[in-house]
């Protein structure tokens, strides 16, 4: 046996509590008695009163409190098997982790508060896979379609811009890790979610986007940070923090290339959206976009799917509850 709603068992410590609450009106009830007349004299006074009977009737609502209880726990035993198929598309998510995203144009900073609008995106998942590409210089696939979101958020906390040792943006490498993931999924629709300020250091994003499109993948793209620049903040190795610089010793700004990913978005049929303060974006694509998909059936297994039994319990609460008004004070007549 088991309970579907076990949580509901810390309602059985109103029982002790009843029970001293019932000791204590009993022996205050004898009290009143003791000072209001002697004991012989009480037996002439109480004629057919029969405190058995008042104590039967307290037994009676105290059990069917229990049962109540027992009720509200759900009690489950036998089962059967039942198939059990999860629909849902595919996702696969690549996150910039250039030195870049280290600016705090968007507080805390850019990588960071793409992490956490991704943690964000995860609660609304139910049911599809999602995947996490990390990109700079190059790209990795960190974590394969899944549906094990917690596996996906321990993977996705993890990551900070020492995770890919090459640095630069190369966004065509992170659409190319995504074509290599896809490759030889049954997937309908195929996902790509893009989060970068949209630097491209590398080129070669036409060719990999076409790639892309011709494979089916669709890719829409978050842009984070401001068009008009920020400066990079990092550790200067004395503990003190500074800021970026290049070969020539000057500070390095990075600027949100917009362009870029719009006309990334709009050639594969994805979607392109800013990210704010107020409204990251991931939530917008998932609703206008994701949610509206076709799904496909993901996953199929045979769950044990166990009978519900509250209703000996709540048959007893009825019985209790009927049987204690038909209970008196008085003794019965012989």
């Amino acid at each position: 046996m088991q309970f579907a709603s076990s949580k509901m068992g810390i309602l059985l410590w109103i029982l002790p509590l009843l029970i001293l609450f019932y000791l204590h009106v009993g022996k205050s009830y004898k009290k009143i008695i003791e000072k209001f007349a002697d004991k012989e004299i009480l037996k002439d006074i109480s004629g057919e009163f029969n405190p058995k009977k008042i104590r039967l009737k307290r037994y009676l609502s105290f059990f069917a409190i229990v049962f109540l209880v027992l009720t509200l726990m759900r009690p489950q035993w036998g089962f059967k098997w039942q198939e059990v198929k999860k629909q849902g598309v595919d996702i696969l998510i690549a996150l910039d982790a250039s030195k870049s995203m280290l600016a705090e144009d968007v507080l805390p900073n850019r990588l960071e508060r793409s992490k956490l609008a991704i943690k964000d995106l995860v609660k609304k998942l139910r049911g599809d896979r999602i995947g996490l590409i990390v990109f700079s210089g190059t790209a990795f696939l960190q974590c394969p379609l899944t549906v094990d979101y917690d596996g996906f958020l321990l993977v996705l906390e993890d990551i900070s811009v020492d995770t890919i040792p090459v640095g630069g943006t190369a966004i065509s490498k992170a659409v190319y890790e995504a074509i290599k993931s896809y490759k030889g999924a049954k997937s309908k629709e195929k996902i790509l979610i893009i989060i970068t300020d949209g630097e491209d250091l590398e080129g070669g994003l036409e060719r990999a986007v076409d790639r892309a499109r011709y494979d089916g993948i669709q890719i829409s793209c978050v842009g984070i940070g401001s068009p008009e620049g920020e400066l990079i903040p990092v550790n200067s190795g004395d503990g003190k923090m500074s800021f970026l610089k290049d070969f020539q010793g000057n500070v390095v700004k990075t600027r949100l290339d917009e362009s870029v990913l719009r006309k990334l978005a709009a050639s594969t049929g994805g979607m392109y959206v800013r990210a704010t303060g107020s409204e990251f974006g991931l939530d917008m694509i998932y609703d206008e976009k994701l949610s509206k998909m076709e799904k496909q059936e993901i996953k199929s297994r045979m769950k044990k799917q166990f009978y519900e039994r509250f209703q000996i319990p709540i048959i007893f609460v009825l019985l209790l509850l009927l049987i204690e008004p038909f209970i008196g004070n008085k003794k019965s007549r012989m």
